[in-house]
């Protein structure tokens, strides 16, 4: 099957099986506490249908039944696990036995915002274990799988731009998103040997259905706006040829990178 245009053929990554955690929501928490799904599911719902449609065979993750019904819907060939990535055990048992796997994207993630003095245990633990542990954890179960195969492989975890830069009420967010960043760069120093690539992409602002609302605004839309050299938001699509270009043999040579998708805003 052809890849979509400018996007690198599955032929060029050599790869059979991939594994898209496609996003993660938290439970209910108190009303005043803000919790942010779109941006995570979009990017892993697009990622899964690039990579079904470049001729890759796709399992896509998430802990909603409703997102994956969706998702197989509109392609029947992806296979969906309905897991909470933050149940280390469940996720034991979902994914042990998926595969084999040679790919690799850890989307999965819980933006819970909060001032600094109102941030709360039940925040912090959610959020660790969502946006760091799941990562560990469903690396390790790949990373396992393609060395006892002696096979080579590339993962990609979806951090931010809120990796590097401080902003206000994510102290959480920001901070797993910064152990994120590290823990790429971890995972690449000591699965290099095995020749297994890991790296991440860092997006800014994404225009999603809710992107667009919360930044309709256009005194708010601007103050961002003026931040960011090339004075745009990224769209689904950058962040998803970022990925398929970090999974592909295209960037052989490249890991332990965190790949700005953000239109300068990490360099201004």
């Amino acid at each position: 099957m052809a890849a979509p245009p400018g996007r690198p053929a599955l032929s060029d990554w050599r790869f059979r099986f991939s594994l898209s955690v496609v996003g993660a929501t938290p439970p209910l928490l108190p009303a005043n506490h803000t919790r942010r799904k779109d941006v995570y599911s979009r990017i892993g719902r697009s990622t899964a249908l690039a990579l079904h449609a470049a001729g890759a065979r796709v399992v896509a993750v998430s802990r909603t039944q409703a997102d994956l019904d969706s998702l197989v819907h509109e392609c029947p060939g992806i296979e969906p696990v309905c897991v909470d990535l933050g149940d280390w055990e469940a996720t034991a048992r979902a994914l042990g036995s998926v595969g084999p796997v040679d790919l690799l994207v850890n989307n999965a993630a819980v933006a819970v915002l909060q001032p600094f003095l109102e941030v709360t245990k039940e925040a912090c633990d959610r959020s660790f274990d969502v946006n760091l542990r799941a990562v560990i954890q469903v690396s390790q179960i790949v990373a396992r799988g393609l060395i006892a195969r002696g096979a080579t492989g590339s993962i990609v975890n979806v951090s931010s731009q809120a990796s590097q830069r401080a902003l206000t009420n994510h102290t959480v967010y920001c901070s797993t998103k910064g152990a994120m960043d590290m823990l790429t760069k971890v995972m690449a120093l000591e699965l290099g040997p095995h020749k297994i690539r890991v790296n991440a992409v860092n997006p800014t602002v994404v225009m999603t259905p809710m992107g667009q609302v919360n930044w309709s605004d256009p005194q708010k839309a601007k103050a961002m706006l003026d931040r960011i050299p090339l004075g745009q938001f990224a769209e689904v699509e950058h962040v998803v040829d970022s990925i398929l270009f970090l999974l592909s043999e295209r960037s052989s040579m490249t890991t332990g990178s965190t790949l700005p998708v953000d239109g300068g805003f990490l360099a201004a």
